[in-house]
């Protein structure tokens, strides 16, 4: 089964590939509701089970057990997507299944091999969701297949070849499949007859692909192909026609930075949680934590988590996470060098204290075998919940997650060498240096009043003063931010026309133009600043709560003529609407404390750039799919840049 997981490796990777390279433009007309087209592709089938009576006439004295083959699949298609998330795919081929089995050798001392040809009538009808409103596109669904060929080669040494057929072969056979695709307009933006090219892949594991009525023999699939489409849409109606009634109208204008800087050299403090968190089913530390031998531990300083691991700060969340794995290393470093001080493991498990004070054993059994920290200075305990538990008395929503984020250790302690008490503990920060390539500061800013109101969606076309035109959106919010790398590719500085076209939502089109004047682009190696400061789920720390870390710490590095980004994050659970409103409050809140401070120092002429930008996927520092990346979106972020 090497070879079956090598494919599964390049599939998820050719998956990732396509997610990075997803774009946002859209044409000048509508997207076909329905498709049509047809699909080719290479079936790598992979052969598990027992196979030895091949029919009523034959047993080989020797089953066969494993195999592999590539054969094809075509098929014609129809496609339905009422909304650009949501659709379906019916698919109708030929779907060859067979190939080789591994070769034996027969009690005669004989070599023998056994070739098939097996394929069938397919029906795959799918559900197609395209999560981002964009090209890549995931499917899932069942396969219905109808046996065609049931041919199989018997060969072995010293006795005559057999071709004929199986016996006991199921007729019918229903089994399922997933996969992902990147549809690739070929058609020309105006053009309301639409083609598509969509190379895919596909995943059918064993289940229900049970061969015949008898033995064991069964297989996995994994289908690469492209297909071809073509669909029927309709032309955007011209603005010069549409009736607008006044009402119904939106405001539309640019705002864009004095220049588009590339990189920035950036000193961040690095807030650490004070949680170790434990998978479901499991006592031991997870593996994604970095566990080093007596020997490794000898050499670790924390300081050498402080230098600059990527030049790329938009991975951020790589980066802090990789300082925050490194947790129970810090914690025995700090120990080490603070002798005096000591801690208390409280860990928790909705399982019982039992299991809660295992995990608090794991943790100091680790400090005190690696770090050679006496046993004596860490206290441990069991509890059902944590201090500040996530599940809520009452809550009956996304408890699962929530439950994920209460089977953790916290680790306490009265020394300020060790953690700070900031809106409860929290690990003292890494001070890290890192460069970060196209700031938030670069970024270029359309505000289209009312748009959540009256449009159901809306895209930008941005045009350089060479010409080349570049289209983003759909978009639905009332701002909305893009990078000013991405709009100044071609480093072409000047006046750029920007067009906003957009449908309200009773069916009618509205145009607004606007330009933008942007500047040459710089690289810019004076230090920029930037802060975290961490929210816990149950609200046991507000923005009031680090009042006195943002006026005694943040606001005395602000200086005159800087410009302070903040952007408030959440992670996924609650409702988009609450999240959104909840980031921006928290955003609000810490510029209002920030400017109190800077009004009393006597410092003006600073510039903030606030937003909320809720649990948004792609803006969110980290993803939501661990309790540390979730516990990690609730932020709010602050970074302070000084202009040239």
């Amino acid at each position: 089964m090497l070879a079956l997981n090598k494919i599964i490796q390049k599939t998820i990777a050719c998956c990732l590939m396509l997610l990075l390279i997803q774009t946002t433009l859209h044409a000048q007309t509508t997207p076909p509701k329905w498709w049509f087209g047809v699909a080719g592709a290479s079936n790598f089938n992979f052969f598990d089970g027992t196979t030895q009576r091949l029919n009523n006439g034959l047993i080989v004295p020797t089953a066969f057990h494993e195999g592999k083959g590539v054969k094809p699949f075509g098929s014609v298609l129809v496609e339905y997507r009422p909304t650009p998330i949501w659709g379906g795919t019916l698919n109708i081929g030929y779907d060859g299944r067979g190939g080789k089995f591994d070769g034996v050798i027969a009690p005669c001392d004989c070599p023998a091999t056994l070739a098939t040809n097996v394929s069938y009538l397919t029906i795959e009808p799918t559900l197609r969701v395209n999560p981002w409103g964009g090209n890549l596109f995931f499917f899932a669904g069942p396969r219905l297949a109808f046996n065609l060929q049931k041919d199989f080669d018997y060969t072995q040494l010293k006795q005559e070849n057999t071709s004929s057929e199986f016996s006991e072969v199921r007729k019918n056979i229903i089994s399922g499949q997933v996969g992902a695709g990147y549809d690739i307009d070929i058609s020309s933006p105006t053009s309301t007859t639409k083609f598509v090219i969509a190379p895919f892949v596909s995943f059918h594991p064993y289940f229900g692909q049970d061969v015949r009525k008898i033995e064991s023999w069964s297989m996995t699939t994994v289908r690469t192909g492209i297909a071809f489409k073509f669909g029927k849409g309709k032309a955007v109606a011209k603005p010069e026609t549409a009736v607008v009634p006044v009402s119904l109208d939106v405001n539309f204008s640019v705002k864009a930075p004095s220049a588009v800087i590339m990189k920035r050299k950036v000193s961040e403090s690095l807030p650490i949680l004070n949680y170790v968190f434990f998978d479901e089913g499991a006592t031991t530390i997870p593996s994604r934590y970095v566990l080093l031998s007596p020997a490794q531990a000898a050499k670790f300083k924390q300081e050498d988590l402080q230098q600059e691991p990527s030049e790329n700060m938009n991975v951020r969340s790589e980066r802090q996470l990789k300082v925050y794995y490194n947790i129970l290393n810090i914690l025995g470093d700090r120990m080490r060098a603070n002798p005096e001080a000591n801690i208390t493991l409280s860990g928790a498990s909705l399982a019982g204290p039992v299991e809660g004070k295992t995990f608090a054993m794991e943790i100091k059994k680790y400090l005190v075998d690696v770090y050679a920290i006496n046993e004596n200075r860490i206290a441990t305990n069991g509890r059902t919940k944590p201090v500040n538990p996530s599940e809520q008395v009452g809550g009956k929503k996304e408890l699962n997650l929530l439950r994920e984020g209460d089977r953790r250790v916290d680790i306490q302690s009265n020394s300020s060498a060790l953690l700070m008490v900031l809106g409860g503990e929290l690990m003292k920060p890494i001070q890290i240096n890192a460069t970060q390539v196209d700031p938030k500061d670069s970024a270029v800013t359309f505000y289209v009043g009312k748009a959540s109101e009256v449009l159901s969606s809306y895209t930008l076309d941005v045009t350089d003063p060479n010409g080349t035109t570049k289209q983003y959106g759909p978009f639905t919010k009332n701002e909305e931010r893009i990078s000013g790398k991405t709009i100044f590719t071609n480093n072409t500085p000047g006046s750029y026309k920007v067009v906003m076209l957009g449908t309200t939502k009773t069916g009618n089109v509205i145009r607004k133009e606007s330009a933008v004047q942007l500047m040459g682009t710089e690289e810019q190696t004076e230090n920029g600043l930037r802060y975290s400061i961490l929210y816990n789920f149950n609200k046991a720390n507000t923005t009031a709560t680090y009042a006195k870390f943002l006026t005694d710490e943040v606001a005395p590095l602000i200086s005159e003529n800087s410009t302070v980004i903040i952007h408030g994050h959440t992670d996924i659970i609650g409702s988009e609407k609450y999240n959104l409103e909840l980031s921006n409050k928290r955003a609000q809140e810490t510029q209002q404390i920030l400017e109190a401070a800077l009004a009393k120092a006597g410092k003006r002429n600073v510039k903030f750039e606030t937003t909320g930008n809720g649990e948004a996927t792609d803006s969110a520092p980290f993803e939501n799919s661990r309790p540390e990346e979730r516990f990690y979106n609730r932020t709010v972020v602050i970074d302070i840049n000084t202009v040239k």
